[in-house]
């Protein structure tokens, strides 16, 4: 058992950056890949991120590639989510996820955050 935190979340203008972060507590937080996900209103959930236990390996989803960078500190238990170049269409409830598994690292997730909302305006 691990209970998510995801903060961070607000206004940006287009072209801004915001970080997000995930505080995990319960369980050893390297025991566990970690993702993004995102919902914008009326809109499926969507993959963003996805980072291995030790942070070595990432993966994006197209949309956000070269844009947002996904990391992690395990001696703080907290995965980051590090959005630049911000875009109006990035605008949706953002999720942060784990799973207690090594491999893949992007997949199925049990354990969720409540959301934080990102805002992007022109």
């Amino acid at each position: 058992q691990v209970q998510l935190v995801d903060t961070g979340g607000g206004l940006v203008q287009a072209g801004g950056s915001l970080t997000l972060s995930c505080a995990a507590s319960g369980r050893p937080f390297s025991d566990y890949v970690m993702g993004w996900f995102r919902q914008a209103p009326g809109k499926e959930r969507e993959f963003v991120a996805a980072i291995s236990r030790r942070g070595f390996d990432t993966d994006y989803a197209d949309s956000v590639k070269g844009r947002f960078t996904v990391s992690r500190n395990n001696a703080k238990n907290t995965v980051y989510l590090q959005m630049n170049s911000l875009k109006p269409e990035d605008t949706a409830v953002y999720y942060c996820a784990a799973e207690m598994r090594e491999l893949p690292i992007r997949g199925k997730y049990t354990y969720w955050g409540q959301g934080t909302q990102v805002t992007v305006y022109s």
